[in-house]
């Protein structure tokens, strides 16, 4: 037998829970082995005691919890020095800290050297695939791309289009934005393990031109993700409604141009009529709620639960460089206290279901990644609930597996990633090596 065999505790889930004590939803095995196979896939999982006498290199991770990598649906990599500046709102942070930011993204060699720090502080904190905004500048799409492919990392990326309301340096227009995004889907969706985005900013930075053109890459290539910011801001929403009068809101901009379908991300979503959470649950279309951005730039709570009832389509991500923490385990300690604040109550295994198998079967990635299961990518994290002092005092009180994952999201950070694998390769561990 080749490959190599992880031996530890494993959770993996099958579909969201129902509630707390909906085991049916996920795998738990308390010796488990997952063993890796060609292609960095997994082969098979199981019992560690039904690979006794298996010819195979054994890495034993006890008394670890291995579960899939964690994934991150929205994140601008052109913005990791953005991130912590001070500002009132979100549009008075745009123009004051992030466009001027983006616009040393015209440099190839800046990009290359930001797009290997982002992916290591991904790796650093387990997150295995994202979908990341780059800027308006092609070459930061290249850099991205390469990188990722380098990483042999399942990426969503797109070049920003934007031709109106931003600085002179990040405008591009009509047509080039259109001929720079087919000219990166041609290059390298479907290359090796990336996909590329169709990427409007959001409908403050496109002009009518822009949408059309934007609208005939979504009927061009209707398998390619989109993805855009809807609905942060209530300055936002009413300078939209300013620059598209003829739409009854936010949301029928996007419709109007064909943006609303299963594979199309819209980041933050907080403030949706009851009609724009309609047209959201009737296209499959995907709300991305952002918590630590949210809460950073006083944006608004997004109501979870409010969503599932409108039969809303939702996915977690830590919006970097508005976001204020690359850990997906801090995004789930401030979602938490959103849903808090909602008078929603999100139990703790539900919540790792989110930034697993929720996030990949938001992405279309379920097929691929976000469970611990045969024929997934061996992309994987294993998590020590016990790495700090302050964690291992708590762990001695902790009696069940969803105590340690409450107690993981809310005092855990990167520390608590002990290793991180891609398609079957420990990662981490080599970051810390260098």
């Amino acid at each position: 037998m080749t490959g190599k065999l992880l031996r530890g505790r494993i959770l993996s889930f099958s579909r969201r829970p129902q509630g707390p004590g909906d085991a049916g939803a996920y795998v738990y095995l308390e010796d488990g082995g997952v063993l890796i196979g060609e292609q960095g896939r997994i082969a098979r999982v199981a019992d560690f005691s039904e690979f006794t006498g298996a010819d195979v290199a054994v890495i034993d991770h006890r008394p670890h919890l291995i579960t899939a990598g964690f994934i991150d649906p929205h994140i601008h990599f052109v913005q990791m020095q953005v991130v912590g500046s001070y500002a009132g709102s979100l549009l008075e942070w745009l123009n004051t800290y992030t466009f001027i930011e983006e616009q040393r993204f015209a440099d190839p060699a800046h990009a290359a050297r930001i797009a290997s720090l982002f992916f290591d502080e991904l790796i650093r904190h387990g997150t295995t695939s994202a979908a990341a905004y780059c800027s308006v500048h092609a070459a930061s799409a290249e850099a991205f791309f390469a990188e990722a492919e380098k990483r042999n990392m399942a990426m969503f990326a797109g070049k920003s289009m934007m031709d109106r309301n931003c600085p002179d340096a990040l405008r591009d227009t009509p047509r080039r934005g259109y001929d720079e995004t087919k000219a990166l889907i041609e290059k390298w969706h479907g290359r090796g393990r990336a996909q590329v985005a169709i990427t409007p900013r959001f409908a403050v930075t496109s002009s009518h031109a822009q949408m059309e053109a934007i609208a005939a890459l979504a009927r061009e290539f209707p398998e390619v993700p989109i993805q855009t910011h809807l609905s942060e801001n209530h300055d936002e929403i009413a300078f939209v409604g300013e620059l598209f009068p003829e739409h009854e809101d936010y949301t029928s901009v996007y419709s109007h141009y064909g943006l609303l379908r299963p594979k199309a991300l819209f980041g933050h979503a907080i403030h949706l009529s009851a009609w724009e959470k309609a047209m959201m649950a009737e296209t499959g279309a995907v709300a991305v709620s952002c918590p630590t951005s949210n809460l950073f730039l006083g944006s608004g709570l997004y109501d979870l639960f409010a969503a599932d009832r409108a039969g809303m389509r939702s996915a977690l991500a830590t919006d970097i460089g508005g976001g204020t923490s690359y850990s997906m385990l801090q995004t789930l300690d401030a979602f938490y206290k959103v849903q808090q604040m909602c008078q929603n109550r999100l139990d703790p295994l539900t919540a790792l279901y989110l930034i697993t198998r929720g996030n990949a079967e938001a992405m279309g990635l379920a097929d691929r990644v976000g469970s611990v299961a045969p024929g997934k990518y061996a992309d994987l994290v294993v998590l020590d609930a016990a790495a700090t002092p302050a964690m291992r005092v708590k762990m001695e009180r902790i009696s069940s597996l969803a105590e340690e994952a409450f107690l993981l999201q809310t005092l855990g950070d990167d520390r608590a990633v002990a290793e991180t694998y891609v398609a079957g390769q420990p990662v981490k561990s080599k970051l810390a090596a260098h």
